[in-house]
């Protein structure tokens, strides 16, 4: 399933995610990543799924959507890997463009100095780009990017792509205990991205089950320092502690919404218990698939998380964002 949701986004309001890339397909295997440890890390971009492919899925589903009585305020190409690699990249977000809504792209930034993924790029109206740490040690650490890959060379790619891009950019920065998390880390982040100038500059904590177990977010003294630092310095800072907010919701076929949703976003309990109810069903639906083994359950953090079985129906499953 590629086009699943809509997902209620904290920065973009009910996002349709298009996941045209498999998982899991990445220049990175962050530390914290929900998807789970990279298992294919290519730098040469290919096609994954034909054009047309992705484009009749996402009509379907907007079609669903509407049917619903729902609204769509982004469709979100935001997959089990890294966006950029995807070699049709330009041609699917002007394709996106026939629906008349606006197109945002979460990357992890790794293939932001290419020129063709800069033009591409620049047909989107929202890009998030990812800087978790612009010291290569931290870099290495907690991304541990594919080993030919170059933080100076991404980070002047950043730089590059904002001079010309006219939508709106963003970067976001995920937040790991014993990392990235101290004042020097941080001074250094607040320097970049006052030159940069984005226009919010997102901090996040994992608030998801990791691709690591010992990866845990700051404690709130080094929390309280951050945010304290990044105030002063970056006007522009937002900060994205909070789970998921808003209603998930179902098209009208519950479990095909349950697996696809959860494919690419590990669902708390609470919020699925909400979906459920909404679409007229009952637990008893997602009790039947944790007893065919399509989805599973985990405790992280005292919440309960459901994601679907990685291989299960059609292997397009997660072990681990809009």
């Amino acid at each position: 399933m590629i086009a699943f949701g809509p997902v209620p986004s904290r920065r973009l309001g009910y996002s349709l995610g298009i996941n045209h890339i498999p998982a899991k397909y990445c220049t990175y295997s962050c530390v914290y990543c929900q998807v789970g440890r990279t298992t294919h890390m290519p730098l040469e971009r290919q096609e994954f799924y034909a054009v047309d492919q992705i484009l009749t899925e996402v009509g379907q589903k907007v079609t669903e959507v509407a049917e619903a009585g729902k609204k769509i305020d982004y469709l979100t190409l935001v997959p089990d890997g890294e966006p950029t690699l995807d070699i049709n990249l330009g041609k699917v977000i002007g394709g996106l463009k026939q629906f008349g809504i606006p197109v945002a792209v979460i990357s992890n930034a790794s293939l932001i100095d290419r020129l063709d993924v800069q033009e591409e790029l620049m047909q989107a109206d929202w890009v998030s780009l990812k800087v978790d740490s612009v010291d290569e040690s931290v870099w290495r650490r907690i991304n541990r990017p594919h080993r030919r890959l170059s933080l100076p060379r991404i980070l002047e790619g950043m730089f590059a792509f904002k001079q010309k891009y006219s939508g709106k950019l963003v970067t976001e920065s995920m937040l790991v205990a014993g990392l990235n998390d101290n004042e020097k880390i941080t001074r250094q982040l607040c320097d970049f991205l006052l030159k940069l100038q984005p226009s919010i500059s997102y901090l996040s904590i994992p608030t998801r089950p990791p691709a690591e177990v010992e990866v845990r977010p700051p404690s709130p003294e080094a929390l309280q320092e951050i945010i304290e630092i990044c105030a002063e310095k970056v006007p522009f800072v937002d900060l994205l502690f909070e789970s998921e907010v808003g209603d998930f919701v179902s098209t009208g076929n519950l479990v095909e919404d349950i697996l696809s949703i959860t494919a690419v976003h590990p669902l708390r309990e609470e919020p699925l218990r909400a979906m459920v109810s909404m679409a007229g069903g009952t637990w008893q639906v997602v009790e039947d698939l944790l007893a065919d083994g399509s989805v599973l359950s985990i405790l992280y953090r005292n919440e309960r998380y459901f994601f679907r079985r990685f291989g299960k129906l059609g292997g397009k499953a997660s072990t681990g964002t809009s």
